[in-house]
């Protein structure tokens, strides 16, 4: 469903630690609301409980969840943390996307 690279796994545990949370006792909540420049924005939150309906995908011990309206806009991308001369930050590579704002913080489809 949602691919995660290396550098995104290093980054959801650097922020985990931050607030004093390990990836066994912590998810990162990934969605979509609407909103933005573009339409749909993308939602990063650290949780400590799953819900109903929630999609789980692990990796290297991260596990991220994915509510269920998400999951259709989501499907196939690809979550990364980058750290290039436009600042640093998580970034989505979304197949279904079919427009983005300039800052890449939301998107159409």
């Amino acid at each position: 469903m949602v691919t995660i690279t290396d550098n995104a796994v290093q980054a959801i545990k650097s922020a985990m630690a931050d607030e004093n949370k390990t990836p066994a006792q912590s998810y990162l909540r990934v969605g979509v609301k609407g909103g933005g420049c573009s339409g749909f924005s993308y939602v990063l939150s650290i949780e400590t409980e799953k819900r109903e309906g929630d999609a789980e995908i692990e990796r290297d011990g991260v596990r991220l969840l994915i509510d269920l309206k998400s999951q259709v806009f989501l499907a196939g991308s690809t979550l990364d943390f980058t750290t290039g001369l436009n600042g640093k930050g998580f970034v989505f590579f979304n197949p279904n996307a079919t427009g983005t704002c300039g800052c890449g913080d939301s998107f159409s489809v």
